[in-house]
């Protein structure tokens, strides 16, 4: 079973460290075996850099670097203790800061497993667009897959879902459950524009969490914060719940045997893959 949760408290690490605490506990009340959050939940996307310039959020970067979390700080070792103590797996989004520099951060996640162990720390490896005036450049060290009792599990973070490399090198290690995380929104243009479509971020999310679940047989987890949250089968279709625009809990079963038989069909890192031909 697996379950995704609720909306942060903005730019307040104490407060959605605390939240979220409470909810893998209720989570994992109720049977859960792995607890969902979305991208940077600890404590917020930095979308102010999408509307004002960079010269008139200097305030909203401090306070972000003052919220952000050290991936072996205090706040991170108590979520670790809080799956430990309940027997649940965790992917949590957050802000990490650097112990190098005051001013340097991360987009990234971490994959924890019921022993409190961290199975997957990932960072986003390319920041998009204008998330580039916030974060440094990630790595490939988390473009990995955690070989779990519950399923191997991979992730990415947003725009990352687009890049066929980094999914392939995912689906590459046999990944069957594959968590995509999203901001709730991500604006491309004033609402005053007339002159072209802002960037629709639920239909391109759900299009590429779809793609990916097809391409690699694989189960999926969707999660765009308030915005969208949603559970994809091996053909990339819905299952379980789905709470849009709204703070809820979705949830759903993912029987793993499921991603036996389309392997059959369209294998792409086995018996439907040519890399004599295509490397």
């Amino acid at each position: 079973m697996l379950w995704s949760t609720g909306r942060k408290v903005f730019l307040d690490k104490a407060a959605t460290v605390s939240k979220t605490i409470s909810l893998i506990q209720s989570a994992a009340a109720n049977g859960a075996q792995l607890v969902v959050f979305p991208e940077t939940y600890i404590a917020a996307f930095p979308v102010w850099t999408a509307c004002t310039a960079p010269i008139d959020n200097h305030d909203l970067f401090i306070r972000l670097t003052e919220e952000s979390l050290y991936v072996d700080g205090p706040e991170i070792e108590i979520l670790r203790q809080t799956c430990r103590d309940h027997g649940v797996f965790a992917h949590i989004g957050f802000n990490e800061k650097s112990h190098a520099s005051v001013g340097c951060l991360w987009n990234a996640s971490i994959l924890i497993g019921d022993d409190g162990t961290i199975l997957n720390h990932h960072r986003k490896m390319v920041p998009t667009f204008y998330e580039k005036l916030i974060w440094a450049n990630g790595d490939a060290h988390g473009l990995h897959v955690a070989d779990t009792p519950i399923g191997k599990i991979g992730s990415l973070i947003c725009g990352e879902n687009t890049n066929p490399l980094a999914r392939f090198t995912l689906m590459a290690q046999g990944e069957q459950v594959h968590i995509s995380t999203w901001p709730a929104i991500w604006p491309t243009r004033r609402t005053s524009d007339a002159t072209g479509k802002n960037y629709d971020n639920v239909a391109a999310n759900r299009t590429r969490a779809a793609a990916h679940c097809f391409e690699a047989k694989a189960f999926g987890v969707l999660y765009a914060g308030y915005m969208d949250k949603a559970m994809r089968d091996p053909t990339g279709a819905q299952i379980g719940d789905q709470v849009c625009g709204q703070e809820g809990i979705a949830y759903a079963d993912f029987d793993l045997n499921a991603c036996v038989e389309p392997k059959q069909y369209h294998d792409v890192v086995g018996g439907y893959q040519r890399l004599d031909i295509l490397t």
